[in-house]
């Protein structure tokens, strides 16, 4: 209700689709670092001990899925925000 309220008042100022795409640019900004910092942070790991290379590799791949779909979600949110603005 409280979105919804904020979201009138910045349409009616204009600045609703600034918002959204600012937005939508840090979400994507930010997944993007998460991932890499997890690639490299797995690597790192990988290197040190690569008898556990499966495990750390399932795990990369199960958290970096999860900060995918958050990042998704947001975009989604913004996107909904321009839309019915």
């Amino acid at each position: 209700m409280l979105l919804s309220i904020l979201l009138q008042v910045a349409a009616t100022a204009g600045l609703a689709n600034f918002g959204a795409a600012i937005g939508a640019g840090i979400a994507v900004i930010g997944a993007g670092l998460g991932i890499g910092r997890i690639g490299g942070q797995a690597m790192d790991a990988i290197a040190r001990q690569p008898e556990a290379a499966g495990d750390i590799r399932s795990n990369m791949i199960v958290i970096a899925a999860l900060i995918e779909g958050v990042a998704f979600l947001a975009v989604i949110v913004c996107a909904l925000a321009i839309f019915i603005s």
